[in-house]
């Protein structure tokens, strides 16, 4: 294989926005375990008292991804996430105005290898989400494994990231106020293992959950779709029913998280590594379907909003998919 590597003179804002990503990449993939690593040698150290008190913050606070998080609007604002933004870049942009006062659940579709729109977006200020969407806060949910790892559970709360539990969801939705925006990656992390360039396949048909808690609380559901979201990373084939296949799909029902094999590129070369390639972003958000509230849905209830939902999701994709170059129709199939 040839590899191409970057020229040596490269502008500072491109070596800026190449490190920013470096760093998510870092955090994304590696900073838990270092956390968690941080904490057993503090546990074993002089320093044990120092664990042994964060463990009991820890029991103290283990309910706060349950209850909103604890966002940090100055980690949010910081000026990395811009040059993480210019990386690819990143935009998102407001089909309609959103009412404060009610509560939302945006479903976000793809979900990407890593879901990176989804972050940049509604985890960071890079792309003025207070601004185009005033009085509302986006709340990003996580698999609840992550906010079990020490010090790395309170670092992505800064982030607005909450568990993505039923009680979490229930939480923000319920919130009498409104102004609560609860963003979901509908497929998941199975989604990912069919996340490569050129295709978009949603996995959507059997995931209803979302659409029964929407009911529940009166929620108005939100399509949000990422153009290029699957454009980061290539990925090796795994087709459905292949052994690559069976082996992910089984790692992914016992740990929880997906682990697609992909390829990137690297710092001083785009033929490979973990760094997603330079591709644009753009996410649309969608307009809301009203939702009653209904305690106790019926399954007829859930389905047919469910349809409704279905067919907002393939109106705002054809309705914007010629401005990222799409030809092909939303495909979806059931799982």
């Amino acid at each position: 294989m040839k590899i191409r590597f970057s020229p040596l003179k490269v502008p500072l804002g491109r070596r800026l926005q190449t490190a920013a990503v470096l760093q998510w990449i870092f955090s994304f993939l590696g900073l838990a375990q270092c956390c968690l690593a941080a904490f057993i040698l503090l546990s074993l150290s002089a320093w044990w008292m120092v664990a042994f008190l964060y463990a009991g913050w820890l029991w103290l606070d283990r309910d706060t991804p349950n209850r909103g998080g604890r966002r940090c609007q100055w980690i949010q604002r910081w000026s990395v996430w811009e040059h993480f933004r210019d990386y690819f870049p990143v935009k998102l942009v407001k089909t309609v105005d959103l009412d404060p006062d009610k509560n939302y659940i945006f479903g976000f579709h793809p979900h990407g290898v890593l879901a990176t729109g989804a972050f940049c977006n509604f985890c960071t200020e890079s792309t003025g989400f207070s601004s185009l969407f005033p009085g509302l806060k986006s709340h990003l949910l996580m698999f609840p494994f992550w906010f079990r790892v020490p010090i790395f559970r309170d670092y992505i709360m800064c982030g607005g990231l909450v568990s993505s539990s039923k009680s979490g969801l229930s939480y923000l939705l319920s919130r009498p106020q409104g102004g609560n925006v609860a963003v979901i990656a509908v497929g998941g992390a199975p989604e990912a293992l069919d996340a490569r360039p050129g295709a978009l396949m949603l996995q959507l048909r059997k995931r209803k959950g979302f659409i029964k808690l929407a009911l529940r609380h009166g929620a108005q559901l939100v399509p949000v779709i990422s153009f290029g979201e699957n454009e980061l990373f290539d990925q090796i084939r795994n087709p459905t029913g292949s052994p690559l296949r069976t082996l992910q799909d089984r790692l992914q029902s016992i740990m929880g998280i997906a682990l697609p094999l992909i390829n990137g590129r690297g710092v001083f070369q785009y033929s490979f590594g973990l760094l997603p390639h330079r591709k644009a972003i753009l996410t649309v958000v969608g307009k809301p379907i009203p939702v009653a509230t209904s305690p106790n849905p019926s399954s007829e209830d859930i389905d047919a909003l469910h349809e409704v939902y279905l067919e907002h999701l393939s109106k705002l994709f054809e309705r914007h998919k010629h401005q990222y170059g799409h030809k092909r129709s939303l495909l979806t199939h059931a799982q």
